[in-house]
């Protein structure tokens, strides 16, 4: 029987080179963002809520030496209470923070060496049990918090594997992403794919003779969402390649670990519903901005300030 996922790892270890040199005063993942309800939050802030939402109990944050501390006075709420007077929705917020506080737990990626790397440093923290496995700089928008991840978590119940988030993806876009070739379940399970192998921003030749999933239509690929659900397994994948300094593109790379651990046990890819907006880059921090104010209170206030210019393409005179 499956066992209930109780912690969620988010990787914000990342250097936020496309942002510079914005990063230079503020990580990536602490970018803000005015989220669904209308209120201005840190990247980082809407991840942790994804998670929580999705019924973890305990969220460990994969950071750089030394950037624990800026991220924990965050979550520590409004000390001074003299702030907080005559304003609820700050009370709220803050209230929020405080709760979601001591779920918080923190580790460091002491070198820069891959995002399997930075997974593998968690490896303590989370033990010998199933977690689920966020990244930092991107945002899930879905009708409900918690959506996207809840669609790994009922999978991995019914199947006790690992599971990749994935989507349908034009293979125009696929040197963007990570990808899964597969075989579709029983036809009780639609839009679940037995995985077959992994692939690393494959190019479109490449990916036409082997990253093609059954039951797809022609040019359709299935690309990784951003989000996981692994079995402690990978960990253990992960430490042989470190040991055995088993690198691409000099880096300790997740992908691999998800190929070799296909072969060992097997892993499921589930259809998500929703989108993965990815705000490491300045166009993806755009996009993530304005698709959450267009889901948000603010949406006809703001379409109202857009210039029949700007939405047409056309030049100002």
């Amino acid at each position: 029987m499956a066992t209930i996922i109780r912690k969620a790892v988010i990787t914000a270890a990342g250097k936020g080179t496309r942002h510079y040199p914005a990063t230079n005063a503020v990580q990536k993942e602490l970018f803000p963002l005015v989220d669904r309800d209308g209120v201005t939050k840190p990247t980082i802030q809407l991840v942790v809520e994804e998670a929580l939402a999705a019924g973890v109990e305990e969220i460990c944050l994969v950071v750089q030496p030394g950037a624990d501390a800026v991220f924990k006075e965050h979550f520590t709420g409004v000390k001074d209470q003299q702030r907080l007077q005559d304003k609820s929705w700050m009370q709220e917020q803050s209230a929020l923070l405080e709760r979601i506080h001591p779920r918080l737990s923190f580790v460091f990626q002491q070198s820069a060496e891959g995002f399997g790397h930075a997974v593998y440093s968690a490896a303590e923290w989370v033990g010998d049990e199933p977690f689920l496995l966020l990244l930092g700089d991107h945002v899930y928008l879905a009708p409900q918090p918690g959506w996207c991840s809840r669609r790994l978590l009922a999978v991995h119940q019914q199947s006790g594997q690992s599971v990749f988030g994935v989507q349908q993806t034009a293979g125009a876009s696929l040197h963007l992403f990570g990808v899964v070739a597969g075989m579709p379940l029983l036809q009780e399970h639609p839009r679940v794919w037995r995985a077959a192998a992994v692939y690393e921003k494959p190019e479109i030749m490449f990916a036409r003779e082997h990253c093609r999933t059954t039951g797809l239509a022609d040019d359709r690929y299935l690309a990784f969402f951003g989000l996981y659900l692994f079995t402690p397994k990978i960990f253990t994948i992960l430490r042989q390649h470190i040991e055995q300094n088993l690198r691409e593109r000099g880096e300790i790379q997740l992908t691999t670990a998800q190929a070799e651990l296909i072969r060992r046990e097997g892993a499921l890819a589930v259809e998500v519903d929703g989108l993965r907006l990815d705000m490491g880059t300045p166009r993806g921090y755009l996009e993530t901005q304005l698709r959450l104010v267009m889901a948000s209170p603010l949406a006809s206030e703001i379409s109202a300030l857009i210039p029949p210019s700007l939405e047409t393409g056309t030049a100002g005179s």
